[in-house]
């Protein structure tokens, strides 16, 4: 190869030299980035997603007409007054009596204004049974949850006063005042639970403290450095609470695992015999090597999130992309000098009752030894069994169905909220969530206006779409109206889907779309998880073209093999495949559902295939790297395929279990929390790491490769002539191993 070849094979092994050779400098400019990151993150504050520019479509049109003309949409509350078992009815003197007391004690509280009695705004069932007192909390609707807690604690005793009636308050604020309190540590605790996590496997895995310490502090200096780094790009592209929690996971598994690759290699080849200086200069050239160009590969992956448009995505994509760069950074720069610095010292705090690992039986597994006897002997029927498996688990999947889940869906009965939510949905269908038709005119009192936006209200009713109450609130100086539907279907989605379509189609265009100049966009929480869904689906090929294309080219380029690029994007595929049918066979059809407390679901959330398809991706190719790279690395330096195959596979596969359990461990915590979204990404990210990292990289993988024979290297001769971007081994590796020499580093 030529010089330009040298100088990009030697990128890894360059960092790794030069910080081993300025071990402190290299370690102090780490500690600065990181500190200057959190320092400068602090100062610039964070600039979180706006939610009315989330969407486009027609629910961000009527943001922007709510927001130009500077109304300011409050918090809505209503305080459902119910017959406790059908004998009083909204007639009787004590039914009379709850809602009186009901309006006396919010309005005493001083947080609320626009009370309405269901006597006066007919918000009454239609068996007589059930009222709604509505009224909205004062101030700002974004921090109505900071206020709502006293008019809870008012109708509270209402409550109290009143037993042959339910007296239950719901909206936005006490749902939010209420989900806070019951799981606004779940997250923290998770979080926070993923460090001891990781630190036992890595005791485990190493045998020794100091050693188990380093993959964590790495990992957290690199979350600690991407959150400063967050607040900055916030004032450019807006971050969110899910787009920290996601970066978190991601941040921590790939910090781990990068810092795990390097790690055991240096051990690896210390214990073969070579000295520290040989023994850092082969895992800088080799897992420093293999690190980068997987680390790029999952930048690749995140940045296809930025496809979709969707400002919640773009955040978590942004967020994810930046800890992995600065983990993979932090790999192959800072990580040699601590190992230079540390020496033999890395081994300090060894666990009693590990002692025995530190040397038994060198680098090999002896039980993907045993496994891979058998692949490598009749890989054929390996193919053919392990793929059958997997799509079998994968079967579930074509029969998918993704929701944006309700209330009841999300939290189960672990809410007494959502119980309150359901007797609303079923005596107001559609009433603790109605669409709202934003009219905007140029005179919204002119005439023809006036009898639209009465044909509307009673076409809406005639067509089935909804069955009132119609509320209707005029803004004359902005020449706003704003129009409160009910839509029927209530928590049934699909239903209500259907009558908002009925809405947009049918009813808007036969009485307000009939008037010259007037705009009547369509919002509210089924028209916003409507017009997601549309744009995310508009979003799925862009971002699987973008991030399958970028990651075969990578791939291509990395091993300079047409076969081992098609191979790893199909092998991910399949992985990201098995996953999507766990997650169906789980949460949709309830197989297992018991044991993660999934019951009752009958969906996947509508966001999560396409972002578990970026992530998978992405964490796949650290594994496939690591091991491809391996094999090669053995290739080139004279074994047979085979034999190259069994070495490869064999010696990374302690690394790639330690790092599969820690990543599977990490995510099944995420699988325990509460809400059935953030369940069924922990169980999804878990199943298909532990699925990734077992039968395609222990058996699939080795046994198509063995099938494949010399062709795994193929490459037709027009692309030759790409930049050479190979993983061999540095002439350091070859060099004769000079056992009991103790030399100062110098690379």
């Amino acid at each position: 190869m030529g010089n330009g070849d040298t100088r990009v094979r030697g990128i890894a092994a360059r960092a790794g030299g030069w910080s081993a050779r300025h071990r402190w400098a290299a370690v102090g400019i780490w500690v600065l980035f990181v500190v200057l990151a959190m320092g400068l993150g602090s100062a610039a504050g964070r600039v979180d997603v706006d939610q009315a520019d989330q969407l486009q479509g027609e629910t961000h049109t009527a943001a922007k007409i709510i927001d130009d003309a500077g109304i300011k949409n409050p918090a809505g509350e209503s305080v459902l007054v119910q017959s406790k078992d059908g004998s009083v009815k909204a007639t009787d003197a004590a039914f009379k009596a709850a809602v009186t007391d009901v309006v006396k004690a919010v309005e005493n509280t001083g947080k609320v204004t626009g009370i309405t009695s269901p006597y006066d705004a007919g918000t009454i069932s239609k068996d007589g049974r059930s009222a709604l007192v509505q009224f909205d909390i004062r101030g700002d609707a974004d921090t109505a949850v900071d206020r709502v807690e006293p008019v809870l604690k008012a109708v509270a005793g209402v409550q109290k006063a009143h037993g042959s009636v339910r007296v239950e308050e719901i909206g936005s604020a006490s749902m939010q005042k209420q989900y806070k309190d019951a799981f606004g540590d779940d997250f923290q605790k998770a979080e926070l639970s993923a460090v001891p996590v990781a630190l036992g496997i890595l005791l485990i895995a190493f045998g020794a403290l100091v050693a188990a310490l380093l993959p964590v502090a790495l990992a957290v200096t690199a979350i600690m450095a991407t959150m400063g780094l967050m607040g900055i790009v916030s004032h450019l592209q807006p971050m969110s609470d899910t787009a920290n929690s996601v970066m978190l996971l991601v941040g921590m598994a790939v910090g781990v695992d990068y810092c795990l690759f390097y790690l055991r290699r240096e051990r690896e080849e210390r214990e073969a015999g070579r000295d520290a200086g040989a023994a850092l200069r082969i895992a800088a050239a080799t897992s420093g090597r293999a690190i980068i160009v997987s680390g790029v590969t999952v930048c690749v992956a995140m940045a296809g999130m930025l496809f979709t448009g969707l400002p919640e995505f773009e955040a978590m994509g942004l967020a994810s992309l930046m800890v992995v760069a600065v983990a993979m950074v932090g790999s192959v720069t800072v990580l040699p000098a601590l190992l230079s610095l540390l020496g033999e010292r890395v081994e300090k705090g060894r666990i009693p009752f590990l002692r025995r690992r530190k040397r038994a039986g060198g680098s090999e597994s002896r039980f993907w030894t045993a496994v891979l006897k058998g692949v490598l002997a009749k890989p054929l029927i390996s193919v053919v069994v392990a793929t059958g498996a997997l799509l079998a688990v994968t079967a579930p999947a074509l029969g998918m169905k993704t929701s944006q889940l309700t209330l009841d869906q999300e939290f189960g009965d672990s809410l007494p909220i959502v119980q309150t939510y359901d007797r609303v949905n079923d005596a107001f269908p559609g009433g603790s969530e109605p669409a709202q038709v934003v009219v905007k005119a140029k005179d919204i009192n002119a005439p023809e206006v006036r009898q639209a936006l009465a044909d509307f209200k009673q076409r809406a009713i005639d067509s089935g779409a909804s069955r009132g109450p119609i509320d209707i609130k005029l803004h004359d100086a902005q020449n706003v109206a704003l129009v409160s539907v009910p839509l029927v279907g209530g928590s049934d989605m699909d239903k209500a889907g259907q009558n908002l379509q009925k809405l947009r189609d049918e009813v808007r265009p036969a009485t307000l779309g009939k008037v010259d100049g007037v705009q009547a966009p369509v919002t509210g929480q089924v028209a916003g998880n409507h017009d997601f869904n549309d744009q995310l689906i508009g979003s799925v090929v862009p971002v699987f073209a973008f991030v399958v294309v970028f990651a075969f080219l990578l791939m291509l380029l990395s091993f300079r093999s047409l076969t081992v690029a098609i191979t790893s994007i199909l092998l991910n595929l399949l992985s990201v495949g098995a996953a999507y049918g766990i997650l169906v066979a789980v949460f949709q059809h309830g197989w297992g559902a018991s044991l993660v407390g999934a019951e009752g679901v009958g969906a996947i959330v509508t966001w999560l295939p396409l972002f578990l398809f970026v992530i998978l991706f992405g964490l796949s190719m650290d594994y496939h790297v690591f091991v491809v790279s391996r094999i090669r690395e053995a290739r080139v330096r004279g074994r047979s395929t085979k034999d190259a195959i069994q070495h490869g596979v064999v010696t990374t596969a302690g690394v790639v279990t330690s790092a599969a359990v820690i990543m599977v461990a990490v995510f099944a915590i995420f699988g325990t929390l509460s809400m059935q979204s953030m369940k069924q990404m922990g169980v999804g990210l878990a199943a298909a790491v532990l699925i990734d990292a077992t039968i395609i990289r222990g058996v699939l993988l080795p046994a198509v490769m063995a099938l494949l024979g010399e062709r795994n290297w193929y490459l037709p001769k027009w692309l030759n002539r790409m930049p050479d971007l190979t993983h061999d081994e540095s002439p350091e590796a070859h060099a004769p191993v000079r056992s009991g020499e103790s030399e100062p580093v110098r690379v």
